[in-house]
């Protein structure tokens, strides 16, 4: 089987619980939502193998968190996908998702990342993490279980309001894309 990868990277996780965590990024390139802020371009990716995955993400660094994203990395991840990963001697592979597609087993941490208008399946997450743009972010709090709730600026335009938010809403943290105030990918 072949993947669509747009990317694959090293670097720090920028946002939510692991922030500042070093991680192998696995970018997949497609996804079932069209959110304006998405900063994926899907036209570009590589068909990779499993093999040439996890070539490239050893090649990058072992022995560190794995983190598949996106687009929407439970369209293109499956389980042969996970285990050659673990194989290959991952022992923390992640994954960020809009939750609206069942996911592989042997993921080790999940964030949930709901949009507006969407039928989200997951019930459960370790976290979950909201583009915040002014929506009723509660429901998604009560819809899905974790352990940790963060609210994310969308495309840090509305820091301020979110923080009033949160002050209001302690049950919230904030989460902010710091990879881009730091100036890495």
């Amino acid at each position: 089987m072949k993947y669509k990868v747009n990317e694959i990277f090293y670097s720090l996780q920028g946002e939510g619980h692991h922030t500042g965590t070093p991680a192998v990024f696995i970018r997949f390139s497609g996804c079932n939502l069209h959110c304006e802020w998405c900063d994926t371009n899907f036209s570009e990716y590589a068909l990779m193998t499993e093999a040439e995955i996890v070539t490239e993400c050893r090649r990058l660094q072992e022995n560190c968190m794995l983190l598949l994203t996106g687009g929407e990395p439970a369209l293109h991840a499956d389980e042969a996908l996970i285990d050659a990963l673990r194989e290959a001697g991952y022992t923390c592979i992640a994954i960020e998702t809009n939750g609206t597609k069942p996911l592989p087993k042997g993921i080790d941490w999940v964030t949930c990342s709901p949009k507006e208008g969407t039928r989200v399946v997951l019930q459960e997450a370790d976290e979950v993490k909201v583009v915040y743009t002014g929506q009723d972010v509660e429901k998604w709090r009560e819809r899905i279980s974790a352990k940790y709730h963060y609210l994310q600026p969308c495309s840090q335009q509305n820091t301020k309001h979110i923080v009033r938010y949160i002050l209001n809403h302690p049950w919230w943290r904030l989460s902010l894309q710091t990879q881009k105030y730091i100036g890495m990918k």
